[in-house]
Protein backbone atom coordinates (compact mmCIF):
# COMPACT_ATOMS: atom_id res chain seq x y z
CA UNK A 1 0.00 0.00 0.00
CA UNK A 2 1.22 3.47 -0.87
CA UNK A 3 1.55 6.01 1.92
CA UNK A 4 1.40 9.72 1.12
CA UNK A 5 2.78 11.86 3.92
CA UNK A 6 1.54 15.44 4.09
CA UNK A 7 3.89 18.26 5.08
CA UNK A 8 3.48 19.63 8.57
CA UNK A 9 0.91 22.44 8.51
CA UNK A 10 -0.52 21.38 5.15
CA UNK A 11 -3.16 19.00 6.50
CA UNK A 12 -5.75 21.72 7.24
CA UNK A 13 -7.67 21.29 3.98
CA UNK A 14 -7.93 17.54 4.57
CA UNK A 15 -9.18 18.07 8.11
CA UNK A 16 -11.83 20.31 6.54
CA UNK A 17 -12.65 17.42 4.17
CA UNK A 18 -11.49 19.04 0.96
CA UNK A 19 -10.72 16.22 -1.50
CA UNK A 20 -7.80 17.57 -3.56
CA UNK A 21 -4.19 17.13 -2.43
CA UNK A 22 -1.73 19.30 -4.34
CA UNK A 23 1.86 18.30 -5.03
CA UNK A 24 3.08 21.24 -2.92
CA UNK A 25 1.45 19.67 0.17
CA UNK A 26 3.16 16.27 -0.20
CA UNK A 27 6.26 15.58 1.86
CA UNK A 28 6.94 12.12 0.40
CA UNK A 29 5.35 9.02 -1.10
CA UNK A 30 6.41 5.62 0.27
CA UNK A 31 5.77 2.28 -1.38
CA UNK A 32 7.01 -0.08 -4.04
CA UNK A 33 8.34 1.73 -7.14
CA UNK A 34 5.75 0.10 -9.42
CA UNK A 35 2.96 1.43 -7.20
CA UNK A 36 4.47 4.90 -6.74
CA UNK A 37 4.41 5.50 -10.49
CA UNK A 38 1.02 3.87 -11.17
CA UNK A 39 -1.75 6.37 -11.95
CA UNK A 40 -4.85 5.84 -9.85
CA UNK A 41 -3.30 3.56 -7.23
CA UNK A 42 -5.03 3.78 -3.86
CA UNK A 43 -2.91 5.32 -1.12
CA UNK A 44 -3.18 5.97 2.59
CA UNK A 45 -2.74 9.65 3.41
CA UNK A 46 -0.98 10.42 6.68
CA UNK A 47 -0.05 13.58 8.54
CA UNK A 48 3.61 14.29 9.23
CA UNK A 49 3.10 12.66 12.64
CA UNK A 50 1.73 9.46 11.05
CA UNK A 51 -1.96 10.10 11.78
CA UNK A 52 -4.49 8.75 9.27
CA UNK A 53 -6.15 11.47 7.20
CA UNK A 54 -7.73 9.76 4.19
CA UNK A 55 -7.61 7.15 1.45
CA UNK A 56 -6.93 8.69 -1.94
CA UNK A 57 -6.17 7.97 -5.60
CA UNK A 58 -2.54 8.81 -6.40
CA UNK A 59 -1.71 10.74 -9.59
CA UNK A 60 2.11 10.86 -9.76
CA UNK A 61 2.27 13.12 -12.84
CA UNK A 62 -0.40 15.63 -11.83
CA UNK A 63 -0.19 18.85 -9.84
CA UNK A 64 -3.26 17.50 -8.05
CA UNK A 65 -1.16 14.70 -6.63
CA UNK A 66 -4.07 12.79 -5.07
CA UNK A 67 -7.84 12.94 -4.80
CA UNK A 68 -9.59 11.63 -1.70
CA UNK A 69 -11.87 8.62 -1.96
CA UNK A 70 -12.76 8.48 1.72
CA UNK A 71 -11.97 10.12 5.05
CA UNK A 72 -13.10 6.95 6.84
CA UNK A 73 -10.17 4.75 7.85
CA UNK A 74 -12.38 1.66 7.83
CA UNK A 75 -13.95 2.17 4.38
CA UNK A 76 -12.27 0.02 1.70
CA UNK A 77 -11.86 1.37 -1.82
CA UNK A 78 -13.34 -1.44 -3.87
CA UNK A 79 -16.00 -2.36 -6.43
CA UNK A 80 -18.73 -2.11 -3.79
CA UNK A 81 -17.83 1.51 -3.04
CA UNK A 82 -17.78 2.45 -6.73
CA UNK A 83 -21.12 0.72 -7.33
CA UNK A 84 -22.68 2.38 -4.29
CA UNK A 85 -21.56 5.88 -5.26
CA UNK A 86 -22.63 5.55 -8.87
CA UNK A 87 -26.04 4.24 -7.76
CA UNK A 88 -26.51 7.05 -5.26
CA UNK A 89 -25.61 9.74 -7.81
CA UNK A 90 -27.76 8.31 -10.60
CA UNK A 91 -30.88 7.93 -8.49
CA UNK A 92 -30.42 11.34 -6.89
CA UNK A 93 -30.47 12.97 -10.34
CA UNK A 94 -33.34 10.80 -11.60
CA UNK A 95 -35.37 11.61 -8.49
CA UNK A 96 -34.61 15.31 -8.94
CA UNK A 97 -36.07 15.04 -12.45
CA UNK A 98 -39.25 13.74 -10.73
CA UNK A 99 -39.15 10.47 -12.61
CA UNK A 100 -39.94 12.09 -15.94
CA UNK A 101 -38.54 10.54 -19.09
CA UNK A 102 -35.48 12.38 -20.30
CA UNK A 103 -36.62 12.34 -23.91
CA UNK A 104 -34.50 12.34 -27.03
CA UNK A 105 -34.10 16.11 -26.92
CA UNK A 106 -33.01 16.40 -23.28
CA UNK A 107 -29.82 16.12 -21.25
CA UNK A 108 -29.69 14.81 -17.69
CA UNK A 109 -26.44 15.33 -15.75
CA UNK A 110 -25.93 12.09 -13.81
CA UNK A 111 -22.55 12.42 -12.10
CA UNK A 112 -20.76 15.65 -11.22
CA UNK A 113 -17.31 14.80 -9.87
CA UNK A 114 -16.58 15.85 -6.30
CA UNK A 115 -20.25 16.54 -5.63
CA UNK A 116 -20.84 12.79 -5.92
CA UNK A 117 -17.57 11.68 -4.28
CA UNK A 118 -16.29 10.54 -7.69
CA UNK A 119 -13.67 13.22 -8.28
CA UNK A 120 -12.96 13.82 -11.94
CA UNK A 121 -15.95 11.89 -13.30
CA UNK A 122 -18.56 13.69 -15.41
CA UNK A 123 -21.49 11.77 -16.90
CA UNK A 124 -24.42 13.09 -18.94
CA UNK A 125 -27.37 11.01 -20.13
CA UNK A 126 -29.09 11.73 -23.42
CA UNK A 127 -32.28 10.07 -24.64
CA UNK A 128 -33.36 7.51 -22.03
CA UNK A 129 -32.56 3.79 -22.31
CA UNK A 130 -32.21 3.95 -26.08
CA UNK A 131 -29.93 6.98 -25.79
CA UNK A 132 -26.34 7.50 -24.75
CA UNK A 133 -24.28 7.91 -21.60
CA UNK A 134 -21.43 10.33 -22.32
CA UNK A 135 -18.56 10.02 -19.82
CA UNK A 136 -15.44 12.04 -19.12
CA UNK A 137 -12.76 10.47 -16.90
CA UNK A 138 -10.77 13.52 -15.85
CA UNK A 139 -8.70 12.06 -13.03
CA UNK A 140 -6.42 9.08 -12.47
CA UNK A 141 -8.66 7.62 -9.78
CA UNK A 142 -11.86 7.28 -11.79
CA UNK A 143 -9.87 6.27 -14.87
CA UNK A 144 -8.46 3.31 -12.94
CA UNK A 145 -12.02 2.23 -12.05
CA UNK A 146 -13.44 2.85 -15.55
CA UNK A 147 -14.75 -0.69 -16.11
CA UNK A 148 -16.57 -0.82 -12.77
CA UNK A 149 -18.02 2.65 -13.31
CA UNK A 150 -19.35 1.81 -16.79
CA UNK A 151 -20.86 -1.46 -15.57
CA UNK A 152 -22.58 0.35 -12.70
CA UNK A 153 -23.89 3.11 -14.95
CA UNK A 154 -25.43 0.59 -17.34
CA UNK A 155 -26.98 -1.39 -14.49
CA UNK A 156 -28.56 1.66 -12.84
CA UNK A 157 -29.87 3.37 -15.99
CA UNK A 158 -30.62 0.46 -18.30
CA UNK A 159 -28.81 2.39 -21.04
CA UNK A 160 -26.45 0.16 -23.03
CA UNK A 161 -24.67 2.82 -25.12
CA UNK A 162 -21.68 4.38 -23.37
CA UNK A 163 -19.20 6.74 -25.02
CA UNK A 164 -16.03 8.26 -23.56
CA UNK A 165 -15.29 11.87 -24.41
CA UNK A 166 -11.82 13.25 -23.63
CA UNK A 167 -10.53 16.74 -22.86
CA UNK A 168 -6.95 16.57 -24.12
CA UNK A 169 -5.56 19.26 -21.81
CA UNK A 170 -7.16 17.82 -18.68
CA UNK A 171 -6.08 14.23 -19.32
CA UNK A 172 -2.53 15.23 -20.23
CA UNK A 173 -2.38 17.34 -17.08
CA UNK A 174 -3.34 14.24 -15.10
CA UNK A 175 -0.61 12.23 -16.85
CA UNK A 176 -3.24 10.11 -18.62
CA UNK A 177 -3.32 9.07 -22.28
CA UNK A 178 -5.90 10.85 -24.42
CA UNK A 179 -8.43 8.10 -25.09
CA UNK A 180 -11.97 8.35 -26.38
CA UNK A 181 -14.52 6.21 -28.17
CA UNK A 182 -17.23 3.63 -27.57
CA UNK A 183 -17.06 1.84 -24.22
CA UNK A 184 -20.25 -0.18 -24.73
CA UNK A 185 -23.03 -0.50 -27.28
CA UNK A 186 -23.32 1.80 -30.29
CA UNK A 187 -21.47 4.93 -31.31
CA UNK A 188 -23.47 8.15 -30.87
CA UNK A 189 -24.59 10.20 -33.90
CA UNK A 190 -22.42 13.07 -35.10
CA UNK A 191 -25.14 15.54 -34.14
CA UNK A 192 -28.05 15.26 -31.75
CA UNK A 193 -30.83 17.84 -31.66
CA UNK A 194 -31.42 19.11 -28.13
CA UNK A 195 -33.48 21.71 -26.33
CA UNK A 196 -32.26 23.39 -23.17
CA UNK A 197 -33.97 26.34 -21.47
CA UNK A 198 -36.07 26.78 -24.59
CA UNK A 199 -33.04 26.98 -26.89
CA UNK A 200 -32.60 24.41 -29.67
CA UNK A 201 -29.14 23.35 -30.81
CA UNK A 202 -27.23 20.49 -32.37
CA UNK A 203 -24.69 18.83 -30.09
CA UNK A 204 -21.78 16.68 -31.21
CA UNK A 205 -21.83 14.09 -28.41
CA UNK A 206 -18.27 13.01 -29.21
CA UNK A 207 -16.66 16.42 -28.85
CA UNK A 208 -19.23 18.46 -26.93
CA UNK A 209 -19.34 21.13 -29.69
CA UNK A 210 -22.65 22.97 -30.01
CA UNK A 211 -24.32 24.57 -33.04
CA UNK A 212 -27.15 26.89 -32.08
CA UNK A 213 -30.18 27.60 -34.27
CA UNK A 214 -31.35 31.16 -34.77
Amino acid sequence: MLIITIKQGKEKSLLERQPWIYASAVERVDGKPAERFKSGATALVHSSSGKFLARAAHAPKSQIRARVWSFDQNEPIDHALIKRRVKTAVHKRIDAAKGKRIGAAKRLPLIIGDEDELSGLVVDWYGDRDGFLICEFQSAGVDAWKVAIVQSLMAETGCVNVYERADELIRKGEGLPVTYGVLAGDEPPDDMLLTENGVRYALDLKTGDKKFFK
